[in-house]
């Protein structure tokens, strides 16, 4: 036993390490050094045997005690500790608890390990649109990494013209049951087989395509209808696309989650759009017919004389289409602002004077009144 080392030391975790803490390093190195990740690293493979064994021990407090008092003597059977099985016959490929860290699910509670059907995982993907694309909707072209059974196995795991066999263990059950005495009192407990991980079965041969998990993923290229109004941050989700489940469970969804850029002139309000229209002081006094960007190109809208900068205009079902209400459109609101001109010649300039004179002194009498309710 000289030459194996301290479990702590495996993990890289303090002594002190919580059951939290040492599941957490656990599938952070379970998952840096899986056969699947290094593919014929023995290195990485020896690596991988000695996390698990480390974890085994560690996670399990009873064995974690005997192993904080006696080392690895307390399973080591010629020292008189006990001895301590399990790692002779483990399989690389084989779906326990590390699989269950890669696919949630998977490797779950002792319902799971028995066969009972499980759901795969949702599966989620990013998708970036254009502001045009989330108004009239669109086709997009997406790929994704994706969890499926094993053709070359039929997700049984075990190499082709073999397949799993009982655990001799637990008989199948998955669960192992001793009883201790204490005191003249017998107690009787349940924990997961240690030889088949909770599954009730071992892979001799495993399949050299999967290593024995009986999934492999693989990449998967979809093509998705984005429907016209949709917004920034709403999701779409695809049934059944995401990784397949175990022992008969349904598979995942696949979440779209659509984000949609901004628009140079348009700023989205649920399904209205708003933007400012520019208009000259000569347009805002007289009244004009002025161009109107919308989404489907300028239209011609009539602005009344004596328009005032800041005021809003609505054009009816100019806006963004509504998901569920096909034909129903919101409303495009613009809001004028006036160009004052700069850069006037002299005889310009007099112009303006004249017309400001004609007016009454620049309206000095209403903004005196105003100043004077300002001020009080």
């Amino acid at each position: 036993m000289a030459d194996k080392r301290d479990y702590y030391e495996v993990l890289g975790i303090p002594k002190n390490a919580d059951a939290e803490t040492i599941k957490k390093v656990y599938r952070q190195l379970a998952k840096k050094y899986h056969p699947d990740i290094n593919p014929g690293n023995k290195e990485a493979e020896l690596r991988f045997k000695e996390i698990n064994e480390a974890y085994e021990v560690l996670s399990d407090p009873e064995k974690k005690a005997k192993y904080d008092q006696f080392g690895h003597a307390a399973f080591d059977p010629t020292a008189g500790g006990g001895g301590f099985s399990g790692f002779s016959d483990f399989d690389l490929g084989d779906i326990g608890d590390l699989f269950g860290s890669f696919f949630s699910g998977f490797g779950g509670s002792t319902q799971t390990r028995r066969g009972t059907p499980v759901r795969g995982d949702d599966l989620g993907v990013k998708l970036s649109i254009s502001f045009e694309e989330a108004v009239f909707g669109v086709k997009k072209d997406i790929s994704y990494n994706r969890v499926e059974h094993c053709s070359d196995c039929s997700g049984t795991g075990a190499a082709k013209g073999t397949k799993p066999e009982t655990c001799q263990a637990c008989h199948g059950t998955g669960m192992r049951h001793t009883t201790q005495r204490l005191m003249g009192i017998s107690f009787q407990s349940t924990t997961t087989c240690e030889q088949c991980r909770g599954t009730g079965k071992v892979v001799r041969n495993p399949c050299s395509n999967c290593r024995g998990t009986g999934f492999v993923r693989l990449t998967k290229h979809i093509r998705v209808s984005i429907p016209a109004g949709i917004d920034d941050g709403n999701k779409i989700i695809q049934r059944g696309l995401g990784n397949e489940g175990r022992n008969g469970g349904p598979a995942g969804d696949l979440i779209i989650m659509v984000s949609v850029r901004k628009h140079s002139i348009f700023t989205r309000n649920g399904n209205n759009i708003h933007c400012e229209v520019p208009v000259t002081v000569t347009e805002a006094i007289l009244g004009a017919e002025i161009d109107v960007p919308t989404l489907e190109g300028s239209e011609k809208f009539t602005i009344p004389e004596g328009t005032q900068p800041g005021t809003s205009f609505t054009m009816k079902s100019r806006g963004i289409p509504y998901v569920n209400s096909p034909g129903r459109r919101g409303d495009l609101i613009f809001t004028v602002s006036v160009e004052i001109p700069h850069g006037l010649s002299s005889r310009q300039k007099e112009h303006i004077r004249s017309f400001a004179e004609s007016c009454g002194e620049h309206n000095y009498a209403k903004r005196t009144g105003f100043f004077k309710k300002f001020f009080k």
